[in-house]
């Protein structure tokens, strides 16, 4: 009688520690079994010819991760069509669903594979489980839409539910991603919470050789200062949005400041991103020289 609430509690996380399910996905972070797949795969998605289009996949545009967004879209018309499979006369409505699922998941693989190329090694190695997952609930419905074009619609139905069952295991999968591994997030959010209000002093001018960035700490985080011209210093936070990345041990291109990670490129001026895969500007300081010294303040 209580074998299914065993089961249960042995998988969630409790006050002795994390459940099955935790401790399944922290040894699948630390696993390599799989790396020389992912790095074959990373190449071929970086290989791709997008041009512009890789930004605009990335959501750099909409400044935050367009995939999430383009998920919405497949798993609401399965959902929809798996709620239809259990009313009786809604075989058609159900097949076009699965059908328009199919379709939509299209875009939303492209943009999910885009941004998992551009992931740390213990990311990739969770996104490449979610993709699998993801691949097989897609396989599934696609057998299911092929069942029911032929009239067997029980076995439609069946492909359907599993499909299902897949697709939920990937999004289980994602969440974890997203919000244990903060893939996609902006890792810069918390400077402007760091950073007390007022001016700083960071360094003294004759300490900044011009174009080189110079890693320096304010209080709880830390900055790049690069000098762009005599009298002129440009102070960004030092973490890149994307993912942490050293801005620090980047170059001077163009007035930009390109991580050394994964080539996003923000503007010195404003800290704009110009270039992904990072979808959030990085923070920036003004600047002033008040006898010699270079001080900052988070600017609005």
């Amino acid at each position: 009688m209580n074998t299914l609430p065993n089961v249960l509690r042995s998988a969630l996380p409790s006050g002795d520690g994390p459940g099955v399910l935790l401790r399944a996905m922290a040894r699948l972070e630390k696993s390599p079994r799989a790396d020389r797949l992912a790095d074959v795969l990373r190449g071929a998605v970086r290989a791709l010819p997008l041009g512009d289009a890789r930004d605009v996949l990335h959501g750099r545009w909409l400044g935050h991760p367009l995939h999430p967004a383009l998920v919405q879209f497949p798993i609401g018309a399965w959902l929809s069509a798996a709620v239809l499979d259990l009313v009786p006369g809604q075989r058609r409505a159900a097949r076009l669903l699965v059908g328009a699922g199919l379709v939509g998941a299209v875009p939303a693989a492209i943009s999910g594979w885009v941004d998992w190329a551009e992931l740390r090694r213990p990311q990739m190695r969770v996104g490449l489980v979610h993709g699998a997952a993801n691949i097989t609930g897609v396989i599934c419905y696609a057998c299911s839409l092929t069942a029911r074009c032929r009239g067997r619609h029980l076995r439609g139905r069946a492909w359907g539910f599993c499909g299902a069952g897949a697709i939920a295991a990937g999004g289980a999968i994602g969440g974890h991603l997203a919000y244990r591994q903060a893939a996609g997030a902006n890792h810069a959010e918390q400077v402007a919470a760091l950073v007390p209000p007022g001016w700083h002093r960071l360094i003294a001018l004759d300490e900044l050789s011009p174009g080189r960035p110079r890693r320096i700490p304010l209080g709880e985080v830390t900055v790049v200062a690069v000098r762009t011209g005599d009298d002129t210093v440009r102070v960004l936070a030092e973490r890149c949005t994307h993912m942490g990345g050293p801005l620090a041990d980047g170059s001077v291109v163009d007035g930009c400041l390109v991580c050394p990670w994964h080539g996003s490129t923000f503007r010195l001026e404003d800290g704009w991103n110009v270039t992904g895969p990072a979808t959030s500007p990085q923070p920036a300081f003004e600047t002033r020289i008040t006898d010699g010294q270079v001080q900052a303040r988070l600017a609005p």
